[in-house]
């Protein structure tokens, strides 16, 4: 099973052992890591599962998806290295993966409410 390695925003590191196929959130979520709140279960449409990819990571992951790049808009503080956890599925070749998670998540549509 491939290490994944999470870096919470307090600096406390979580190496967790994932399966195969599954999305990176959802092993942060079985594992209740703090930070990823994942208010869509997976489906790429709420941006709070925004993490932040190590940069020598980045360019090993497959390739941003239309709908990953668009719902990342409604994220804070996004990078070149941001990226939706529940779009990453995790393979063998991301053994060691490093993966940090903001101090907070944000959907802009919960600016507008009172």
């Amino acid at each position: 099973m491939p290490t994944i390695n999470f870096i919470l925003a307090d600096g406390t590191e979580h190496a967790i052992d994932g399966e195969v196929g599954t999305p990176v959130m959802y092993l942060a979520k079985r594992n209740e890591l703090s930070g990823i709140l994942a208010e869509c279960g997976g489906m790429c449409c709420c941006a709070t599962c925004h993490v932040h990819i190590d940069p020598r990571w980045i360019s090993k992951l497959p390739k941003m998806e239309d709908d990953e790049q668009e719902t990342l808009e409604f994220a804070e503080g996004v990078d070149d290295m941001s990226r939706l956890s529940c779009q990453i599925k995790i393979t063998d070749e991301m053994d060691g993966l490093i993966v940090h998670v903001p101090e907070f998540q944000y959907c802009a549509a919960a600016k507008n409410e009172p």
